[in-house]
């Protein structure tokens, strides 16, 4: 073939992209959710689904792909065709956590998707049965510290968001407490209500509700501020342990090679969509957080996901946790 056939070639694939970047969206989009649905991040896809198909003029069809914590639905999503009808809301598990926990991970994380925005962030919530001895983070480490080795904390699984971060604040604490993964954050939360459990590191959503009902006690909110939903709990790092934070963030992805212009539209949609007071209000009531502007371009997910990897890297060497 000649180079002039191959130039021209090119150059028609050139123009066809544009083109059809121009015409985008000219169809419904699917938005896979790599969770089952009910839970936190589903709750959160959903409700963002619909304010960004009343921006974008177009239905967001929301598919739940839901297995091994998050993997299969997200490497559904790196495969896909990159023409900007296949969405993927991602999170601190299925983009940092995944990477380290697998030996051969079904994706790289960082090379096979296009980063179009992080949006917003929840922190986890140490929470514990409400007839612990303790009602502070200080009283809960003294506490610990005496009684490692009769004591057990819960989580939604092996390598879950509600497991590693108990991961980090017991390796941030010294303290080497057995775990005990259920099958999800619900049959967790029973068996802590329950007292069969010492404590887990819940979802502010759920951890937050439990502790205004008086079925569990807060002992510290794992982000680097206090939140509105639990104003008056205090954060590790007011009670001695900064640093120890567990935010577990939302982003979406396209599959790797969805054009730029396809990839910036997106983005500008994010963050028109995020612009709307109303939709603010309802992601703030469930202890949604959304991150500032200059955390929400591609340039800075892109960056921002290498060092996720290699912190939460360290965690899971350090204690030992795989999911192979």
């Amino acid at each position: 073939m000649s180079k002039a056939i191959i130039a021209a070639a090119f150059a028609l694939a050139a123009v066809t992209a544009t083109a059809a970047a121009q015409e985008w969206p000219a169809r419904n989009i699917t938005l896979v959710v790599p969770f089952a649905a009910g839970g936190g991040i589903d709750a959160n896809a959903r409700l963002q689904a619909v304010a960004l198909g009343e921006v974008l003029g177009q239905t967001i069809i929301v598919e739940n792909v839901g297995a091994a914590a998050g993997t299969v639905g997200s490497a559904r999503v790196a495969k896909a065709a990159p023409d900007g009808y296949t969405l993927l809301i991602g999170n601190t598990g299925t983009h940092a956590y995944s990477q380290s926990l697998y030996k051969k991970p079904p994706y790289d994380a960082a090379k096979d998707f296009e980063p179009v925005g992080l949006v917003s962030e929840s922190p986890r919530i140490l929470i514990v049965r409400k007839d612990l001895p303790v009602n502070n983070l200080q009283e809960f480490i003294a506490y610990a510290k005496a009684n490692q080795s009769k004591m057990q904390y819960g989580s939604a699984g092996v390598g879950s968001g509600t497991h590693l971060p108990c991961a980090l604040l017991n390796m941030a604490i010294g303290i080497d407490v057995t775990h005990i993964p259920f099958r999800g954050a619900g049959p967790a939360m029973q068996d802590l209500i329950g007292g069969r459990i010492d404590y887990m590191c819940d979802t502010i959503q759920t951890g937050a509700a439990q502790v205004k009902g008086g079925t569990v006690k807060g002992i510290a909110v794992m982000s680097p501020k206090r939140v509105p939903i639990v104003a008056d709990l205090p954060t590790t790092g007011e009670q001695g342990l900064p640093g120890v934070e567990a935010t577990v963030w939302n982003g979406f992805f396209f599959p790797k090679g969805t054009p730029e212009p396809i990839v910036r539209k997106m983005n500008k949609a994010l963050a028109d969509m995020v612009a709307r007071p109303d939709l603010r209000e309802k992601m703030e009531a469930i202890g949604l957080a959304v991150v500032p502007p200059e955390q929400r371009t591609p340039e800075y997910l892109a960056k921002f996901l290498p060092e996720e990897i290699e912190r939460w890297g360290k965690v899971i060497r350090a204690a030992s946790i795989n999911m192979d």
